[in-house]
């Protein structure tokens, strides 16, 4: 009997390839909105002013950094340690974040952050809270959304091509206990008006071609690509241009990038509820050398239910009543804030 109790616990530490070494976390979430109180000539944040639409008061904005803050605190107690590294999207400038990282709750993380600001016409922005004791900062780069040299079949005309404003997409490139990473955060164009396909496409194909360039500069470097591709895992943007696979066994090289929450969404989880229905946007992604690690080191873990990826849903998260019970618990509806978190939920990965 304690034989074959041994072999189980042998086997389940060959399934996650490492059994007790360094475990580390490595998440998206999309923080809804994450605005501060002071008007930026710059950017369309008028609804998130006292005055404004929102009446984005103070207090207003501190009880969301707090809630924001107790999220990530969250995941840090199921884990058992906070991430090492959070990308987070809709989030107005550098000064937010410097706020949330202070917070009460995961002030102790000692977040580093990694932000550039963006052409959005909203004025949000993509960013990366990092751990300094664990992943060592070598550069950074906002890489513009642009149209050229794009094989994607656009419906926009070259004017509207010329005057289209979104997120840029940022690259951090860092050493995660000795190996060298390079992590892509996006917001890909919204679904507004159902359109927006070909638009997200040529998102996922700006990081795909990038991170060739990566590969091909550093061989066997580590790559994940996370973001709010207001995209689910199995659409066109994630199959075709960014070479996805939902298979890790069918992940066989760098060319093909292994996508831990597609198997999850055909099963019926989501990050996030439009019209009854759930979906994958925020989404993570792997390359060839952290899937498969032909040349050792980190690699992705799998799950005690067999997927690769964590939808973060707890009840506290949740709406619990009314018209969206059971949908994530956001901070907004109708243009008043609620008190709530986000009407997404976090993801993640554990890679050792």
């Amino acid at each position: 009997m304690r034989r074959l109790l041994f072999s189980l616990l042998l086997l389940a530490a060959v399934l996650c390839g490492c059994s007790q070494e360094q475990k580390y976390v490595i998440g998206f979430y999309n923080v809804e909105n994450l605005f501060d109180t002071s008007d930026d000539p710059l950017k369309d944040d008028d609804e998130f002013l006292p005055e404004g639409r929102n009446h984005w008061t103070q207090d207003k904005y501190e009880e969301k950094l707090g809630n924001i803050a107790h999220v990530i605190r969250a995941m840090k107690d199921e884990n058992g340690a906070f991430h090492t590294l959070l990308g987070v999207a809709e989030v107005e400038n550098r000064k937010v974040l410097e706020d949330l990282v202070a917070q009460e709750e995961i002030a102790s993380a000692g977040y580093g952050i990694v932000h550039h600001e963006g052409p959005d016409g909203r004025g949000i922005d993509v960013a990366l809270l990092y751990r300094p004791d664990q992943f060592e900062l070598l550069e950074s780069e906002s890489i513009p959304y642009t149209f050229e040299g794009t094989e994607v079949q656009v419906s926009l005309s070259p004017e509207e091509q010329q005057a289209f404003r979104t997120r840029d997409i940022l690259m951090v490139r860092g050493l995660l206990d000795g190996e060298q990473f390079a992590v892509y955060v996006a917001h890909l164009p919204s679904r507004s008006g159902g359109k927006g396909g070909d638009l997200r496409s040529v998102g996922a194909e700006i990081i795909y071609r990038h991170s060739e360039e990566m590969m091909e500069k550093y061989p066997g470097i580590k790559i994940v690509v996370m973001g709010d591709m207001n995209d689910n895992p199995t659409d066109e943007s994630m199959k075709v241009w960014l070479h996805a696979e939902g298979d890790i066994a069918g992940v066989i090289s760098q060319e093909v990038y292994f996508s831990p929450f597609e198997e999850m969404f055909k099963d019926g989880y989501g990050s996030l509820s439009y019209r009854g229905e759930w979906n994958i946007y925020d989404l993570i992604l792997v390359n060839y050398s952290l899937a498969a690690a032909p040349d050792g080191g980190l690699k992705i873990c799998e799950t005690a239910d067999g997927y690769y990826g964590y939808v973060f849903k707890r009840p506290f998260l949740t709406q619990q009543d009314g018209k969206y019970k059971g949908t994530p618990f956001r901070s907004f509806s109708y243009g008043e804030f609620i008190g709530g978190y986000s009407d997404h939920y976090p993801t993640y990965v554990v890679i050792k």
